[in-house]
């Protein structure tokens, strides 16, 4: 449990939003993030808010969760008003969301349906760890709305796996990629992770080959960030482990984008490749490009036109609160236009549509011609006015965006 809450402003019990951010609601895409914060056991890397039994302690339960998670949905509609908010995207995250019933998924799925109503072709997507499931649960999950699946596959080489105390079998992921288009998804993720202490260049290329043979239409490819608090910090503070590599994580990078390209699958965000444009993430496009989302469940963090607020932590303090009819807002923050600026050229260019260079801050000028003269932005781009990243642009994302927000 080593996630922290940052500070804010104290949130009101009611809920309520200011006014700021319902004067244009229903004018940007809406969507539901449904966190689930249990696990079985906790990955040494994860520093997300969740819990194994032994840590979840009493005042929760993965019984009960399911109707606690439903009264914060109609929180949300009664915060929100009469608003036409048709829900475009339900992502479930966690944790592991599948280790609920998927009657119990179907029942938080089909609550936000009834509040808010679903677009007609809404992405519903819930994360599963690969031995989560099996076809009948599979089936259930599609029989209850969802058409989007992402497995957290890490890894092929099982060495890399235990490093990283992910505890499914090499060869599991695949299967349940298959599974998933039997019990008809249409899309399918797989997750995986990169410059893990004691992998090398050939395990990396092997987990490619395996997850790109299994037939998903979208994968990504995160490197691996050694988090404070976590159990792999621990163990590399102790010298158990080194400490990953920026240039091996440039290189895997490299490598990833390389097999990738190969095997058809294309990048439209940093850490993101598909095989089309209908396989890409639109729950995370959401995010990446300013619309409006409600995320339900402990510590999670929800965004309503300019208004970012974030949840209580803990699962029994989280159900407490909504028991009692008040609010589990923990703290909001009420962003400044300035500050929303600069989160929005964060985001966007780390997308492949890119930002448009008549919205860059007359201060960044010399910046942007700088990035296009050293091979970080695409020039024929640059041309049409927009600024999108080269290869190498994507290697040095996060230093450029610091060059054009100094």
């Amino acid at each position: 449990m080593p996630s922290t809450l940052p500070d804010g402003d104290p949130a009101p019990p009611s809920g309520e939003l200011p006014e700021s951010a319902l004067r244009r609601l229903g004018e940007r895409p809406f969507g539901f993030y449904v966190h689930v914060p249990f696990c079985v056991t906790r990955c040494g890397y994860c520093d997300f808010n969740t819990y194994t039994a032994a840590e979840l302690g009493p005042g929760a339960s993965h019984r009960d969760y399911a109707d606690t998670a439903i009264d914060e949905v109609r929180l949300a509609r009664r915060v929100l008003g009469t608003a036409d908010l048709p829900v475009e995207t339900v992502f479930f995250g966690g944790g592991t969301p599948t280790l609920l019933p998927a009657g119990d998924l179907a029942r938080i799925l089909a609550a936000i349906d009834e509040e808010f109503g679903l677009r007609p072709g809404a992405e519903v997507t819930t994360e599963a760890n690969p031995e989560s499931v099996d076809p009948a649960y599979l089936a259930e999950l599609r029989a209850g709305g969802f058409n989007r699946i992402s497995f957290g596959m890490q890894s092929a080489k099982e060495h890399v796996l235990k490093v990283l105390d992910r505890h499914h079998t090499p060869g599991r992921a695949a299967q349940a990629v298959h599974e998933a288009r039997q019990a008809g998804f249409a899309h399918v993720n797989l997750d995986l992770i990169y410059s893990t202490p004691g992998e090398s260049d050939d395990d990396w290329r092997a987990s490619l080959e395996a997850a790109i043979a299994a037939g998903p239409d979208h994968v990504s490819a995160y490197s691996l960030i050694v988090e404070d608090g976590t159990r792999l910090a621990a163990r590399i503070r102790r010298g158990e482990l080194p400490m990953p590599d920026d240039d091996v994580a440039a290189d895997r990078y490299l490598i990833a984008d390389e097999l990738l390209a190969k095997a058809g699958y294309s990048w439209y965000e940093v850490s993101n490749w598909a095989t089309s444009e209908a396989g890409r993430c639109r729950h995370n496009l959401l995010y990446w490009t300013g619309g409006d989302w409600w995320a339900v469940g402990p510590g999670s963090h929800s965004h309503v036109g300019g208004t970012r607020w974030w949840n209580v932590k803990h699962p029994a303090a989280y159900a407490q609160r909504l028991a009692q009819g008040v609010s589990p807002a923990h703290a909001r923050e009420v962003l400044e236009d300035a500050d929303r600026e600069v989160e929005r050229l964060m985001l966007e260019l780390r997308l492949i549509t890119g930002y448009p260079l008549a919205d860059v801050a007359p201060g960044a000028k010399l910046a942007v011609a700088r990035a296009v003269g050293d091979g970080l932005l695409e020039q024929e781009a640059f041309k049409a006015g927009r600024m999108v990243l080269t290869l190498r642009g994507r290697l040095l994302a996060d230093a450029l965006i610091r060059d054009l927000t100094l």
